[in-house]
């Protein structure tokens, strides 16, 4: 099979990433190489989870984006792509109709997914990080954080919280959907030993990288909580100089940490594995398999 060309949109709360992979036959074996990656801080998130839609703004911005991740898609000759839009074009009420003005506008059709369909292409991911242990993944957006619950590597439950980095930012007060994540997330681990959890989203990486004591790819809630301590004495100025923060991760840190925090002390997980992967990740592993398959027929 040849080198494949992928490209894949993840159209988020916080932001809006892009990025072009190539895929490498390797002795049989799909090998997956970034060649680019575009991370624009468009956050819809702010308009959404405040007014209830997308602002003009905001929708001008988006459109121009679109258009300029349409022009790299066609320079670098992608063979296919993905677009997937996450909880704040899914909520917006004027997210399905800024899709249809893309596709008619620019031609590139966005897929606004549910949070389950999400939590699915994560877990592909992170599927080679997960051994015969317990696990409990937390994926945290800017608008929903998606969990799911691992034993013997076999997914026994799952589910989709409206609770996020931007919506706790601008909304303040998760108390009835914070309950509700205590409560499920306890009901399904009551019964497990020794759980690990793995965490995705820009925020966990940046925690695991200004971790001081950290092993592999692994660092303890301790050691989360030390580091939320040492973000939370710099001003959000403070944030972007010494500790390389952009401006739009400053100030969504403190509440994305707390979220990763508060399940982990929910499931008793003591420890937190950050393997730099999300969404766009497994859109990237979806993409090839449509692509392999497409492939395969064609040679049929």
């Amino acid at each position: 099979m040849k080198t494949a060309k992928l490209a894949v949109i993840d159209i988020g709360s916080n932001a809006i990433r892009f990025q072009l992979t190539n895929v490498l036959d390797n002795s049989g074996q799909p090998f997956f190489k970034k060649v680019e990656y575009i991370r624009f801080p468009l956050r819809l998130g702010h308009d959404v989870f405040t007014e209830g839609k997308i602002g003009l703004e905001s929708e001008v911005k988006f459109i121009k984006l679109m258009q300029t991740y349409k022009n790299l898609i066609d320079l670098y000759e992608a063979d296919m792509y993905m677009i997937c839009a996450t909880s704040a074009m899914r909520e917006s009420v004027n997210g399905a109709e800024i899709a249809y003005k893309v596709k008619t506008l620019i031609g590139l059709d966005i897929e606004i997914i549910d949070g389950n369909r999400e939590a699915e292409i994560i877990a592909s991911a992170i599927s080679s990080y997960i051994d015969y242990r317990n696990y409990i993944h937390i994926d945290v957006g800017g608008g929903s954080t998606e969990l799911n619950i691992y034993v013997k590597q076999e997914k026994i439950a799952a589910k989709s919280f409206a609770i996020g980095s931007v919506r706790k930012l601008e909304n303040g007060n998760t108390s009835a959907g914070w309950k509700d994540m205590k409560k499920w997330v306890k009901k399904n681990t009551e019964d497990l030993q020794n759980i690990t959890a793995i965490g995705t989203g820009g925020n966990i990486n940046k925690i695991f990288e200004l971790a001081t004591e950290k092993q592999a790819l692994t660092i303890t809630l301790e050691e989360v909580e030390k580091v939320k301590a040492q973000i939370e004495s710099y001003s959000m100025y403070d944030r972007e100089i010494a500790l390389r923060m952009n401006s739009d991760r400053a100030d969504v840190i403190i509440p994305a940490t707390e979220i990763y925090l508060g399940v982990m002390q929910f499931a008793n997980a003591d420890k937190i594995i950050a393997p730099d992967v999300g969404l766009k990740d497994g859109m990237i592993k979806l993409l090839y398999q449509r692509y392999a398959e497409k492939q395969a027929l064609a040679m049929a």
